[in-house]
């Protein structure tokens, strides 16, 4: 201690600020879905995904780097939604999921007879026919490191549209001919955040003008199935929180096409780092699993810190 002129003491010691503590943050982060393009439609594609625990969607499929992050500062999460199925040609975009510096892009719908291409997006939307014989439509392109791009539509006596690109697999061509077929959705890629593996960010079946064949089925991981000419089962829509695309329509007015998936964001830490909050606006659960725990947000846009 020091002393002071007179006879008391002053404290030798100083105040030091409170360290600032770090957490390790692993995620996957899958946008919204697409929806299905209308009359003989391309299948929407899947919203894009990215992992740090097994490989991202599309090329190369890069397993990410984990964030280093602060306990005490609030980082931005949003889920995207699917988007709405075509209703007079391409179905609509999914919406872009978010963890911080992390976005994935949402799906690109698929194309239909009125404007035959399929959209840009995380993964690509499958091309629509385009209603001429000898006719063919491109599938849209994926982002890199998210998802791959649509199959192509095709009409060649009768109509058919491409699958809706996939996570993890491009989606194949639609086939024509009397028993025209659309393409089935491109596969989806299978992560193990959770603790078990889980497939996410499956494409929708390309829709067909025939009677003749069945509707073409939606990739793994959430994709819907398609609609065929006068089908009486609806084209399918992407399963929730998975970031599937939505199956193709059929003929116009007879097989209508369906709406994308909805996006979801997990996050995984270690538990004894930091307790997170989940802030308003946001729908979410945290599970334990061994020493981690597991953040699982469904839905909203809003915040999220640790404690």
């Amino acid at each position: 201690m020091g002393s002071r002129r007179d006879g008391g003491y002053v404290s030798a010691y100083t105040v030091l600020p409170t360290p600032t503590a770090f957490i390790t943050v692993d995620y996957l982060v899958v946008a919204g879905g697409a929806g299905g393009g209308y009359s003989y439609g391309g299948g929407g594609g899947a919203g894009g995904l990215r992992s740090t625990v097994t490989a991202s969607g599309g090329t190369p499929g890069t397993v990410e780097t984990a964030l280093l992050l602060t306990t005490g500062t609030s980082y931005t999460v949003t889920v995207g939604g699917g988007g709405a199925a075509g209703t007079l040609n391409r179905g609509t975009n999914g919406n872009n999921s978010i963890f911080n510096t992390v976005t994935s892009t949402g799906g690109g719908g698929g194309g239909g007879k009125g404007s035959t291409t399929g959209n840009l997006g995380g993964a690509g939307g499958g091309g629509g026919a385009d209603g001429g014989p000898g006719n063919a439509s491109d599938g849209g392109a994926g982002t890199a490191n998210q998802g791959f791009a649509g199959g192509n539509g095709v009409y060649s006596t009768l109509g058919a549209g491409g699958g809706g690109g996939g996570a993890g697999q491009a989606g194949p061509n639609g086939t024509g001919g009397a028993s025209a077929q659309g393409g089935v959705g491109g596969n989806g890629v299978a992560t193990s955040i959770t603790g078990s593996s889980v497939t996410y960010g499956g494409g929708g079946g390309g829709g067909s003008q025939a009677e003749t064949v069945g509707a073409s089925s939606g990739g793994s991981g959430g994709g819907g199935a398609s609609h065929i000419r006068n089908g009486n089962v609806p084209a399918v829509t992407g399963t929730v929180n998975t970031g599937g695309g939505g199956g193709g329509g059929g003929i116009a007015g007879k097989g209508l096409p369906a709406a994308g998936g909805s996006g979801i964001v997990i996050l995984r830490f270690p538990t004894d780092a930091g307790t997170i909050t989940i802030g308003a606006g946001l729908t979410g659960s945290t599970t334990p699993d061994g020493t981690d725990t597991i953040a699982t947000i469904t839905a909203g846009s809003g915040n999220v810190s640790w404690a």
